[in-house]
């Protein structure tokens, strides 16, 4: 079930400059938000995957493993060298056993209400309009990777769908934006 604020489904963040504007926001605010966001967009992994994580889990692999907590599937991830790289400077002076997103209250993760109010502060002060949630980087890292691969067969498998419809109205390929492409379209 997709996350929804509201009644309406959330939606995948289509624009780079906003993308942009909200990694600086973050990372001004908080290493810790800045990453968050960073990791969700770029690993295409439900919220309730990324929380519990733990430094050992992303820091000696090329590949995330991970257990998806909705469909008890494990998934294998390939880390882009972008993500590496992010992964290796903010695990730095962690220790292995350490939660990836500490909460400020103890040995724990942050919420999943921590992680929604950070992406929706950080959303709503760079301008980012339309209903916002955790699940938004999810979609922003579908969206992204169809849009510079048009591989919907190769996204329907990361992301465990059934269907190649159901992927692309899941990353919010509408129809609006078929008609866009289909009227410059000639043979």
């Amino acid at each position: 079930m997709a996350e929804r604020v509201g009644q309406q489904a959330v939606e995948p963040i289509r624009d780079p400059e906003k993308i942009r504007a909200m990694k600086e926001y973050l990372l001004h605010r908080s290493y810790r938000d800045y990453f968050l966001f960073t990791f969700g967009i770029n690993s295409g992994l439900r919220i309730s995957d990324i929380l519990p994580l733990r430094v050992m889990d992303v820091k000696y692999t090329e590949h995330l493993r991970v257990k998806e907590k909705k469909t008890g599937n494990v998934r294998k991830i390939k880390m882009t060298a972008a993500l590496k790289q992010e992964i290796e400077k903010y695990t730095r002076g962690m220790a292995d056993s350490d939660y990836l997103f500490p909460s400020r209250k103890g040995n724990r993760p942050i919420s999943r209400e921590t992680a929604w109010r950070i992406i929706n502060e950080a959303a709503k002060a760079c301008g980012v309009e339309g209903p916002i949630g955790t699940h938004t980087m999810r979609k922003t890292f579908g969206y992204h990777f169809y849009q510079q691969t048009k591989d919907v067969a190769m996204l329907q498998q990361i992301f465990g769908h059934s269907a190649p419809s159901i992927t692309l109205r899941y990353i919010g390929i509408n129809d609006d934006m078929i008609d866009s492409v289909l009227r410059n379209f000639s043979l």
